[in-house]
């Protein structure tokens, strides 16, 4: 009886979990952060072929890891308002999503997409990576961002979140 229930006290654990979420959910404003999103299972037994997530608002200098066996695909997006690069030059267009197409991920088993990224100065704030999980039957939309004062284990689907602290 007691192997029951910690079998079944588990399985609660891992759903809930069981979304893709960042690695590091917290990191310095107006800082460079490797973002790992973990992917741990496709949808409900097929298994994962795409995995596209947005990019918030501020982030610049995206870059992808490539992963073997997977088509990475970059859509740029043009900036309302130049930035400097920090370097004497301006930034004009952003990454605005990245999507890793391929495999495929089994269901039974996890993996990691990662990017690195510059993070804008807004500590205090909180940063939204919507992702939208494509699986050879069905999909998984992790794009719920809480209301104001609400929080994520409130969602069905929640979109990873980074929390951006003060420049250490």
């Amino acid at each position: 009886m007691k192997n029951l229930i910690a079998v079944v006290l588990g399985l609660i654990a891992l759903d809930a979990q069981a979304h893709v979420t960042l690695e590091q959910t917290q990191a310095s404003a107006d800082s460079y952060y490797k973002a790992t999103l973990r992917s741990p299972h496709g949808c409900k037994g097929a298994p994962t072929v795409r995995l596209r997530v947005r990019i918030p608002e501020g982030v610049t200098g995206v870059k992808p890891q490539p992963k073997p066996g997977w088509k990475l695909e970059i859509t740029r997006v043009k900036l309302a308002t130049a930035l400097d690069d920090g370097h004497g030059g301006k930034i004009t267009e952003t990454v605005g999503e990245v999507a890793w197409a391929g495999g495929p991920l089994a269901d039974e088993h996890f993996d990691e997409f990662m990017m690195m990224m510059k993070l804008p100065d807004r500590p205090g704030t909180t940063l939204y990576f919507p992702v939208v999980q494509e699986c050879a039957q069905g999909v998984n939309r992790w794009i719920e961002i809480p209301a104001q004062g609400k929080s994520a284990r409130d969602l069905k689907e929640p979109a990873p979140a980074l929390r951006l602290i003060p420049k250490q």
